[in-house]
């Protein structure tokens, strides 16, 4: 037996069914719980929440409280001003001394005759003029190397060093480490004597001299033509003092 089917392939009769299946796809749905009641769903957090007690305190100056800490920065910059005003008067007047002016009073004649007395010899003192100034003289007693020596200091004119020891217990040793260690070159002469030139090549030099007694050593940087200046008025000086005696001694009690 075969059934007849409509248009839309539902066999008449069948109709409630279909309904049914229609109604229960919908009850279905109907029993799902809704996403607002799922108790499952998170709770809002409440620890997230700012807390009014943790907010930052913010200061409130005032109006009269800044006004007055105002009022004391300006015064303050106020007194500043006037202070240095005050002093620039006086700065002014009393400015600062040249380094080239300024020259160090060293009498090398008068510590040369004090040394006379224990040096055993008469110390050289080369009359340069204003040309060479001295920055120093001294005595050494040799406690170190064990040569006592009597030593000057000069600047010379364009401004190097060159200095002046003199000894009457020379030893090559001695020789060697007055003349830092440089090898002999030749020879220079100064004020009618031969000296002893030692010559680095470069800014290091020194010339030296046996003489009536003592060894006498220039050493420095200056130019040969400086030195030889220097040397001509140190051998002056040694021909107006007389020969290198014995040492002083001391009277035993």
């Amino acid at each position: 037996m075969t059934t007849a089917r409509n248009t839309r392939g539902e066999v008449p009769g069948c109709v409630l069914g279909a309904a049914i299946r229609d109604y229960g796809s919908v009850s279905e749905t109907q029993d799902k719980p809704a996403a607002g009641n799922d108790r499952t769903a998170p709770e809002p957090d409440s620890t997230n929440a700012p807390d009014a007690s943790e907010a930052p305190y913010k200061p409130v100056i005032a109006a009269k409280a800044a006004k007055r800490a105002n009022a004391s920065v300006v015064g303050m910059v106020i007194a500043l001003v006037l202070c240095v005003l005050a002093f620039l008067p006086v700065v002014l007047m009393n400015p600062a001394p040249k380094g080239e002016n300024f020259r160090p009073a060293v009498d090398v004649p008068a510590i040369a005759r004090n040394a006379a007395d224990v040096a055993g010899f008469t110390p050289v003192t080369p009359d340069t003029g204003d040309t060479f100034r001295p920055n120093y003289a001294r005595w050494e007693s040799g406690t170190g190397t064990g040569v006592p020596t009597w030593e000057v200091g000069y600047l010379t004119p364009k401004e190097a060093f060159i200095g002046l020891t003199q000894t009457r217990e020379a030893n090559p040793t001695w020789v060697l480490q007055q003349t830092g260690n440089l090898p002999v070159t030749g020879t220079r002469n100064a004020g009618g004597q031969d000296w002893e030139l030692r010559d680095s090549g470069k800014e290091k030099r020194s010339m030296t001299l046996e003489y009536k007694g003592t060894t006498i050593i220039l050493s420095g940087t200056a130019n040969l033509e400086e030195f030889a200046a220097l040397a001509a008025a140190v051998v002056k000086s040694a021909d107006e003092a007389p020969a290198a005696g014995a040492p002083a001694t001391t009277p035993a009690p």
